[in-house]
């Protein structure tokens, strides 16, 4: 290729550089092939920052991995900006192992197992691609990924003894360790580099027999041998936990932190997240009980200045009212999740007035409440009187409250207009997706709230629909030719019809572009309600739809005339 004798004109020093193209001369700059070629694939640049590693993200990256790898093959000039983007992000350790001799390895179904000793031919092979590894997503069952192969633990053995020092993959700077198992976990030592920015630590129980010393001193090891870690995430689910104290000592270590999601912290590992000064996302779970006064003092003090997302699970909303109480944040995002929701229904107002003292007006755009575990008395009752101290948050975007199963909120025409009134930027709403409640809403207060919210998208309301539910369908158009333009989503929370033409009708002229439209669901309410009203519901979303293009070219032909 032109490039590739240019270039080595150049090095011979034959001074024609000059004399080429214009598009020759650029492309001969590394550093501008490089972003050219991290352009064509920018996917595999971002893949490794992403929360979750979606199936159909593989695609996509199988996709522009065979471009990258025709690009390396067209001339020497490519190869290695398109061998370092290629090898820039792993999805796992198998396609490194399948670039050894085949000689060494096998597959067996969805597993990948050696035949022999790995050599030092191989170890070189291995060398060629490794330090070009940036992100690692490493998963060790085959269940996460329908058609994805792991390796055996065999495989692992033999990479835990190369002819050079460790790690494996000296460049690697993120690393997602996922689905391992008591005997697999020993591994990361593997790959903990001393430039690694991110961890994302994920232990099922199902894959866990116990998170023991083993474990733990694996984990307290991670932070000397990984001292920039920025981003950090250790997630282990239910029915296996660790130990405050462990998750607190690991934190400490970090001072450059900017997010952490992780599980229970403890007071001391409290006061190091709240004095980091770039900490910008934190989701943890407060202890069982309430901070103490101690605790509470020290955090008077400027603490989580930087925060813009916080997600917090307790016990109760008194442990989290302590928390709170002394602390001024100014997040964008506030997330609360209550794992013991009898005390949380008649708490929840004073927590909300805790949470309007504690929060800057002006950031804050999105806030949750999710009240699980604990059933309650199904009839208990919130005011809707119970969210105004939220009022003074006029940018807020979100508002989600749901306890399923454990609570009613108290809403009416009046509670929802003022609501409207407060946030005109709402664009999500959502009390209480799948309860069923005799409190509901009108229509005309539904159009009230569409027409105050000019950006809202999705809605959860129990509406009553008796107005609109009756037998002839109304000769005028509805709410005087009033149409909102973003909404597309509405759960309309268990509400019973009996002519779902009408509601369609009436749907489709005051929000013709949604797409979504549910009242019951299989899995939230009882199957003889579900039976009994869903198929009324069922015909909404199809008819909706029909209305909104019979409607849309009734226009188009009003126009032509």
């Amino acid at each position: 290729m032109e490039v590739d004798s240019a270039n080595r004109r150049v090095h011979n020093g034959s001074g024609v550089a000059s004399l080429l193209p214009a598009s020759t001369r650029c492309i001969m700059i590394a550093e501008l092939r490089w972003n050219i070629f991290d352009l064509v694939a920018p996917l595999v640049s971002t893949v490794g920052r992403l929360p979750k590693f979606e199936r159909r993200m593989e695609f996509k990256l199988a996709f522009v991995r065979k471009t990258l790898l025709a690009l390396a093959l067209t001339c020497k000039s490519f190869t290695g900006p398109a061998l370092d983007i290629l090898w820039r992000h792993l999805g796992g350790l198998e396609p490194l192992i399948r670039c050894l001799p085949q000689s060494l390895w096998k597959q067996d179904d969805k597993k990948l197992e050696f035949q022999r000793t790995m050599t030092l031919d191989d170890w070189s092979i291995f060398c060629k691609y490794n330090y070009r590894i940036h992100s690692l997503v490493n998963q060790f069952h085959s269940s996460y990924v329908n058609d994805k192969m792991i390796c055996d633990i065999e495989i692992w053995r033999a990479l835990s003894c190369p002819p050079f020092s460790f790690p494996l993959l000296p460049n690697l700077t993120s690393l997602t360790w996922t689905e391992a198992s008591d005997e697999r976990f020993q591994y990361i030592r593997l790959f903990i580099t001393p430039q690694l920015t991110m961890l994302s630590i994920h232990a099922r129980s199902s894959a866990f027999d116990t998170f023991g010393p083993s474990e733990q001193s694996i984990m307290s090891s991670i932070p000397k041998s990984c001292p920039s870690v920025s981003d950090f995430s250790l997630v282990i689910d239910s029915g296996r936990s660790i130990r405050p104290r462990d998750t607190s000592t690991l934190l400490q270590c970090w001072s450059h932190l900017t997010s952490v999601r992780t599980e229970m912290v403890s007071e001391a590992g409290i006061l190091h997240l709240s004095s980091l000064p770039s900490l910008r996302v934190l989701k943890f779970q407060l202890p069982p009980t309430p901070i103490s006064a101690a605790t509470q003092k020290l955090l008077q003090r400027p603490a989580f200045c930087a925060l813009q997302e916080l997600d917090v699970t307790c016990k109760s909303l008194v442990v989290l009212e302590a928390f709170l109480e002394k602390i001024t944040v100014a997040p964008k995002v506030l997330l609360f999740t209550i794992t013991h929701g009898v005390d949380s229904v008649r708490a929840l107002p004073a927590s909300i007035s805790h949470i309007a003292n504690g929060c800057a007006h002006s950031s804050l755009q999105a806030v949750q409440f999710n009240i699980i575990n604990e059933p309650v008395d199904s009839n208990a009752l919130i005011e809707a009187e119970a969210f105004q101290p939220l009022f003074a948050f006029h940018n807020l975007c979100k508002l989600k409250f749901q306890a399923h199963g454990h609570c009613i909120v108290r809403m009416d025409d009046a509670a929802l207009l003022e609501m409207a009134k407060a946030w005109p930027l709402l664009e999500e709403l959502y009390i209480i997706r799948y309860g069923q409640s005799s409190h509901k809403v009108t229509p005309n207060a539904f159009v009230s709230l569409l027409q105050h919210c000019p950006r809202l998208v999705s809605v959860s309301l129990t509406i009553d629909w008796s107005t609109i539910d009756v037998h002839a369908i109304p000769p005028e158009i509805p709410c005087e030719g009033f149409s909102h333009k973003a909404l597309s989503r509405v759960f309309c929370a268990g509400s019973r019809i009996d002519y779902p033409i009408n509601i369609a009708v009436f749907i489709s002229a005051i929000a013709p572009n949604i797409n979504l439209i549910e009242a019951w669901n299989r899995g939230i309410h009882e199957d003889d309600d579900y039976l009994a009203h869903s198929p009324a519901w069922n015909l909404v979303p199809d008819s909706t739809k029909i209305f909104t293009v019979v409607r849309h070219q009734e226009t188009i032909m009003m126009l032509m005339r």
